[in-house]
């Protein structure tokens, strides 16, 4: 059960193994676009590409799909980046459900533990691999692997880079919990953090925050939902940044330097080079491109 691109490579993997995938469960494709196009999750194409049927749930609880999943007998469910599985779901697998979890449980539980974690600046990170139960990644752990985050790692990246190490972990955690080699251990609730899906709200830069901080929140929105800031009361989508130390007297979000090949912008606590971005209607660009085609000086200002 899953449905982005962090989910495939696990499904390769246990494609790969020697275990029976019965079928694999994701939301029904979206309509997109003006066209009305079909959108299905990365985990629907994977899956009709390696020929394994495919059931598209709406409801979790709607008792057509819990009949459904009951014909196949699983022995197992395993859910990677999935929705929160209802008790009556949870009941249907003999053995039971093994979730892959972006995080070192208890840290980070919820929809965007990858992201949190950059945006947050922390420098290391993890997979977990845990018993799910009906409520937000609460489940008891099974394995857990330290994952480092590099400075230059953005979501992408990293997530792109843990989804490979994620399924390596998820087959081993398969193996010896179905060999009784595991002893499950209860998460301390008392140092639980969230992570909570990305609002639109944290997508705007506060130029007033220090430099550091919005180059990590730029890392951790690239590719999406990306940081974003205005220019002339257009949206500017920023993808990457680096920071500068130093003070200035110029108020934050002022264009500090502005030369043929960089764009210096002051912060609440030093300055932010802009790397690449995009303005609105326009395609991604680095640094150089835009200035070739903006009128933008020192002492303009961003997010005004």
């Amino acid at each position: 059960m899953g449905n982005p691109e962090f989910a495939v490579p696990s499904l390769k993997c246990l494609v790969q193994s020697d275990y029976d995938v019965t079928a694999v469960m994701t939301n029904p494709p979206k309509q997109m676009g003006r066209g009305n196009k079909e959108r299905r999750s990365s985990i629907d194409a994977q899956a009709s590409e390696l020929n394994i049927p495919v059931i598209h749930a709406g409801l979790l609880d709607a008792p057509a799909l819990i009949n459904q999943l009951k014909k196949l007998t699983p022995e197992l469910f395993v859910i990677v980046a999935y929705r929160i599985l209802p008790k009556i779901l949870l009941e249907i697998p003999s053995i039971g459900s093994v979730n892959l979890h972006g995080s070192l449980l208890p840290a980070y539980r919820g929809a965007a533990p990858i992201q949190r974690a950059i945006m947050n600046g922390d420098k290391m990170t993890g997979l977990t691999t845990f018993l799910l139960k009906p409520s937000v990644d609460t489940g008891d752990i099974l394995h857990q692997k330290i994952v480092k985050i590099q400075p230059d790692d953005t979501y992408g990246i990293l997530s792109e880079k843990m989804s490979l190490i994620g399924s390596d972990l998820l087959l081993k955690t398969i193996k010896n919990f179905l060999g009784k080699n595991i002893i499950p251990m209860v998460q301390d609730n008392s140092i639980a953090t969230t992570a909570p899906k990305i609002q639109s709200a944290e997508r705007i830069i506060n130029w007033k925050d220090n430099a550091v901080n919005i180059a990590n929140r730029i890392r951790g929105l690239n590719p999406k939902p990306v940081a974003h800031t205005t220019l002339e009361s257009k949206w500017l989508k920023i993808f990457h940044a680096s920071t500068e130390n130093g003070t200035h007297k110029s108020a934050p979000a002022t264009v500090i330097e502005r030369t043929k090949t960089k764009l210096l912008v002051q912060t609440g606590e030093g300055g932010l080079s802009i790397l690449s971005l995009q303005r609105e209607g326009k395609n991604q660009m680095d640094i150089q491109e835009f200035l070739r085609g903006t009128s933008i000086k020192e002492g303009d200002r961003l997010g005004t």
